[in-house]
C-alpha cells in the first residue's frame, strides 16, 4: 500500500464515518423522548443555589 492509497481510504472512509456519527447524534439530540432531559439541563443555569 502506498501513501496515497491509504489517504484516499482514511479520507473516504472517514468522512462517511463522521457523517453517520453526525447522524446518530442529531437522530438522539432530536428524539421527542429527550425533550424534558435537554429542557431541565437547560434551566440549570438559571436556578439559584
Amino acid at each position: 500500500m502506498t501513501y496515497q492509497t491509504l489517504a484516499n481510504f482514511a479520507q473516504t472512509w472517514g468522512l462517511l464515518g463522521f457523517m453517520a456519527l453526525f447522524g446518530l447524534v442529531l437522530f438522539y439530540a432530536l428524539r421527542p423522548s429527550n425533550k424534558k432531559m435537554f429542557d431541565e439541563a437547560a434551566r440549570i443555569p438559571l436556578e439559584k443555589d
